[in-house]
């Protein structure tokens, strides 16, 4: 997996527990994500479709620089399915790890349109 994308854990990306709230993450996984399949199908209209099982590992705290991983494991006719890892860069430590995020290849009317890849 390639570690492509990292963030910067700020004050304001923290939850009442000061470390990383978990929604954050999401928010920066599916972005991350949205725009690996938009380079990959060559198409800027993708929507997220699924995200199995989301398994929280361990925290990360103020300060700490994260890295996002994704990875292609599945390609259908009209969508592409990755999976994902966050980590803390310092320590390679595993903050998340999601097994499948789908996403769809959309056409002008955000209906599913094969992305003939």
């Amino acid at each position: 997996m390639e570690f492509r994308t990292r963030k910067l854990i700020k004050p304001e990306d923290l939850n009442a527990g000061k470390t990383l709230f978990g929604g954050q993450l999401l928010k920066w996984i599916d972005e991350e994500a949205a725009i690996y399949a938009m380079c990959q199908l060559n198409n800027r209209k993708v929507t997220t479709k699924f995200m199995s099982e989301i398994n929280f590992i361990s925290p990360a705290l103020l300060g700490d620089v994260i890295e996002i991983g994704i990875e292609t494991i599945k390609v259908g006719i009209t969508s592409i399915t990755f999976k994902c890892e966050a980590r803390v860069k310092d320590s390679e430590k595993a903050i998340i790890k999601i097994d499948k995020i789908v996403f769809v290849n959309l056409d002008d009317k955000g209906r599913p349109k094969p992305h003939n890849k």
